[in-house]
């Protein structure tokens, strides 16, 4: 059966057709309906229309087989096979395509970069039944950057917003933002989609324009035009300068990728096998131990796992990782051989006189919640004297036979070494993180610099660090910041009505100092509505 009506039996599925009209539309598409599995025939209580759970036709698609001419396939290819969005030449589109055929060179980045991402993304398009055009809509959005955000606190290779994400079940909290997580955010995004599919009456362009605007905006547009008694397409709404680019911009890349040879391009080919695995863990990990189980480095556990904001998963999930496919099943073997108990280290701390459990979190890098979790305690008290166990940040499994503070206490009873090192700030640094890397104290750290160690540190200073060379090199990565180094990105924010200095720094989690800095102003003076700001915000700091 072609790939059209079956896309077609799928939407029907999807939008609640009764096991009759289900049957009747499969005849006349030309199918077998005996080729499908067909579930809920009977009215029930949880299904009173008799809905369908539409299976793949019995022999047509079995589970794929990755060939040697599999894996020299051109995604692309298949992409041009699926597009079905409605076409047409115009001025808007021609301006976006203008741009792209400018600049090759981003062609180029943007679809290598997109190689890990968009044969997962096509195929679950795909097995939706949607237009295969929305593979490329990370490409308007994001780049198909996972760490992209942006001044509306969107994030991800789909851009989402905090409330968006919240709405179709995106987890976002301190551990985790699965909108940067290509498999949490690709789900949330493709339902999105379908969501606003079915809220502009089945029409795209308008469900596209939709997901760049919001769903109020585009509604309001169409009943303003039919109101007026003009068409309620999505070339004749007046919709707003960013929005009426977002569809023509994706209609070009459409155009780029059908066929790129006319517009004297040549895209890179993007090969049509997986990348990547899905891989069950059951519990919480340790990322450095999940890096060691799998054969590869922190840096491309923190490629893969986006999501992720700190040194292991969520203690109450997602309880997965996704993995390279060529180390896919040997970390699942090596997996297998570690205790739950095992997949994080411990670390017991005696509770001084004044401690707090916030300040304890702090200085293990964890979260109040999960030393609640891990002692049984049902509110915020603790008394001095006392122990807890606390999960900590770990070094890769080959040197768990040297503790923390094995090592610590090494490095303490060395003179000075004799390398200098002169660290700059990063965003979301501390005296605890710096001084974890280096292998030192906090206290060493700070007198060697002038300051005391419960000073802030303004982004961009410099510190001076006396330590050991093996040290460094051996140090845990505790962040996707300090692992992978790349989770700044730079933000031009246009000042609001009621705005402050205050205002804006909190909620982009960056202080007032550094937005004086980066701008040159005075933090006295009362913000201009409209006034451009820059800032540099930690992606992985922006979660809940």
């Amino acid at each position: 059966m072609p790939d059209a009506k079956y896309r077609l039996l799928q939407r029907l599925s999807r939008t609640g057709a009764t096991a009759v009209t289900f049957l009747l539309t499969a005849t006349l598409a030309g199918a077998n309906p005996a080729l499908f599995s067909i579930a809920a025939m009977s009215t029930s209580a949880t299904d009173p229309a008799g809905r369908l759970e539409l299976v793949a036709p019995i022999g047509t698609r079995p589970a794929p087989k990755v060939t040697a001419d599999a894996a020299r396939a051109d995604l692309l290819d298949r992409l041009r096979n699926g597009f079905a969005l409605e076409w047409q030449d115009n001025n808007r589109i021609q301006a976006e395509l203008s741009w792209f055929v400018r600049h090759p060179d981003y062609l180029d980045r943007v679809f290598t970069r997109a190689q890990r991402y968009l044969p997962y993304i096509t195929a679950e398009i795909d097995r939706r039944g949607l237009p295969l055009e929305l593979a490329l809509l990370p490409i308007v959005e994001s780049a198909y950057d996972p760490f992209a955000y942006s001044h509306g606190r969107a994030a991800g290779l789909w851009q989402m917003i905090p409330g968006t994400a919240t709405r179709f079940g995106i987890k976002q909290n301190w551990w985790y933002d699965g909108r940067r997580d290509v498999v949490d955010s690709t789900r949330a995004a493709l339902d999105y989609l379908e969501h606003l599919y079915d809220f502009n009456e089945g029409d795209w362009l308008n469900a596209i324009a939709s997901y760049n605007s919001g769903e109020g905006n585009v509604r309001r547009a169409v009943r303003r035009n039919r109101s007026a008694g003009k068409p309620d397409d999505f070339w004749h709404l007046r919709l707003s300068k960013e929005t009426s680019a977002y569809v023509p911009r994706l209609l070009a890349l459409v155009a780029l990728v059908r066929d790129p040879a006319r517009y004297d391009l040549t895209l890179p080919a993007v090969v049509d096998t997986p990348q990547f695995v899905v891989a069950e863990t059951g519990s919480q990990i340790d990322l450095a131990l999940a890096a060691e189980l799998a054969g590869i480095d922190v840096d491309t556990i923190y490629t893969y796992n986006p999501g992720y904001n700190r040194w292991s998963t969520d203690p109450k999930g997602p309880h997965r990782l996704v993995m390279p496919v060529a180390v896919a099943d040997s970390f699942t073997e090596a997996l297998a051989e570690v205790p739950v108990r095992e997949r994080i280290r411990w670390t017991r701390h005696k509770i001084a006189n004044g401690e707090t459990i916030s300040e304890i979190a702090l200085q293990h890098n964890t979260t109040v919640a999960s030393i609640r979790s891990a002692n049984d305690l049902r509110g915020n008290t603790i008394r001095a004297g006392h122990h807890l166990m606390i999960p900590v940040a770990t070094k890769p499994l080959s040197a768990y036979s040297k503790s923390a503070d094995a090592r610590l206490e090494k490095t303490q009873n060395r003179q000075r070494a004799a390398n200098k090192i002169e660290h700059v700030v990063a965003s979301g640094e501390s005296f605890w993180t710096i001084s974890q890397r280096y292998g030192v104290t906090t206290r060493q750290l700070s007198a060697w610099n002038g300051m005391a160690p419960g000073d802030t540190l303004p982004v961009g200073r410099k510190l001076v660090v006396w330590t050991n060379a093996a040290v460094v090199h051996d140090s845990p990565r505790l962040s996707p910041t300090a692992a992978l180094g790349n989770t700044t990105r730079k933000l031009n924010y246009t000042v609001r009505n009621g705005d402050s200095l205050y205002l804006i720094a909190s909620r982009f989690r960056v202080t007032i100092n550094e937005l004086v800095r980066w701008n040159n102003i005075d933090e006295n003076k009362i913000l201009r509505p409209g006034q451009r700001l820059t800032m540099y915000v930690d992606v992985t700091r922006q979660s809940s």
